[in-house]
């Protein structure tokens, strides 16, 4: 035990006779419990007929998602190639160069762009003695993180128990085989197949759950249709939730991260004097796992369900044209695709471009154009005519969009109840 009779310098001896200081309370306090961010190395493969301004850009966003799950990102790694490897993903010349990067900056683990099939991870974490994440992965962790209702807490652990079934083997590959040997002989692989049956079974309560669920939302949808629904459709991160607070002046959660909102939230708002039911919808994204489209079913039957869409656009990405077919595409998957749809760009006060000098020949990008060019190309591109430039978060052309609303709802309404057309 150490003597603690201090000497005349103040200093105490250890239990070993060694003189030493007793620390201070303010260094005894110094001890912190906060998390230390995870770093990672953001891995892509470009492959034939795919430019590299579109990895890049995939990878990027995929470092977006990173941050928001916690991580930070200190590396990103491209390789060219006809295709990815089926066994590896990237070509073993790589992975020697990401073993050195991994290495050099410490790195916690790896994320990959592209979903990996369980051959690929198995190989790449005995390459990489590290963990490792593919994109899918990667979005599941942070929806079980934003998960706040039951509802979408069931949701998500279903598309996370559907990821993780065909990938068991890689969780048990101390069970994978049997060896000989006194105290060796056991259940071998009957543990994967315990553990696959304990899934399957997980994963078909959780289905009834939401089948019941489903009933209920149906339910409870029947009961609002005397009123227009509308919803608000998008990318993730456009600014949906700012916009449904302005418009309904509800209190949405609003952040600029990935996927802030997962729960459906609708409210009543009314415009002079006709009420609709506006919801704002969980965000879509690039390579959306297959398995999270079937899972939100439930959430996403509010969009095919609505009366009218508002696609929420930011046109201050540069690549805002890319992220439109991402939503349509999977609009056309859930069978929203033919909606009446209001396309409304917002963030208007954000959007910057670069004025192209006069003595420059080469032909003219979308980085040179104004904002009033882009107005006018989206104006003629489009014959209904109902392509919005707005801002919901300096409030401007707001009022523009509330009438272009107004129009659509009326007429929706009007349809639908022929004999209150007095009311307009």
């Amino acid at each position: 035990m150490p003597n603690w009779n201090p000497n005349k310098q103040g200093k105490f001896r250890n239990s070993l006779g060694e003189e030493t200081r007793r620390p201070s309370p303010q260094e005894r306090n110094t001890f912190s419990t906060a998390e230390v961010p995870e770093k990672a190395i953001l891995v892509s493969v470009c492959p034939s007929g795919t430019t590299m301004e579109y990895a890049e850009e995939c990878l990027n966003e995929l470092s977006f998602l990173l941050t928001t799950a916690g991580g930070v990102p200190v590396k990103q790694v491209i390789q060219r190639l006809e295709r990815p490897d089926s066994r590896t993903y990237i070509g073993s010349g790589k992975i020697d160069e990401v073993v050195e990067y991994k290495e050099a900056l410490d790195a916690d683990f790896l994320v990959f762009d592209d979903e990996l099939s369980p051959t690929q991870l198995r190989n790449l974490e005995k390459a990489f003695s590290c963990r490792i994440l593919d994109r899918t992965s990667l979005i599941l962790d942070i929806f079980a993180k934003r998960a706040r209702t039951s509802i979408a807490k069931t949701q998500v652990e279903l598309a996370q128990l559907q990821y993780m079934l065909p990938r068991l083997t890689r969780l048990w590959t101390h069970l994978e085989r049997q060896r000989g040997g006194i105290g060796m002989r056991g259940p071998g692989e009957t543990q994967i197949e315990t553990d696959r049956r304990l899934i399957t079974e997980k994963i078909t309560l959780l289905k009834e759950r939401l089948s019941s669920i489903d009933k209920q939302k149906v339910q409870q949808r029947k009961n609002r249709e005397s009123l227009v629904r509308v919803a608000l459709v998008g990318y993730t991160n456009v600014g949906k939730s700012t916009l449904m607070n302005l418009l309904s002046k509800s209190d949405v959660l609003a952040e600029n991260k990935l996927f802030a909102t997962l729960d459906t939230t609708t409210r009543k708002v009314v415009i002079a004097n006709l009420p609709f039911l506006l919801t704002d919808t969980v965000g879509f994204i690039r390579k959306l796992p297959h398995g999270l489209v079937e899972s939100f079913k439930s959430t996403l039957d509010e969009v095919r369900e609505a009366d009218l869409l508002i696609h929420v656009v930011d046109i201050s990405h540069r690549n805002y044209e890319e992220q439109i077919d991402s939503v349509n595409k999977t609009l056309e998957e859930i069978g929203a695709a033919d909606k009446p749809t209001i396309l409304c760009f917002n963030k208007i006060d954000a959007y910057t471009f670069t004025p192209k000098d006069p003595d420059d020949l080469t032909p003219e990008t979308k980085a040179n154009w104004t904002l009033a060019m882009l107005q006018d190309s989206w104006m003629a591109r489009r014959s209904s005519g109902d392509t919005l430039f707005i801002s919901a978060q300096s409030r401007q052309n707001i009022d523009r969009l509330r009438d272009t609303m107004y129009e659509r709802i009326r007429h929706i309404h009007a349809i639908r109840y022929p004999y209150n057309n007095f009311l307009y």
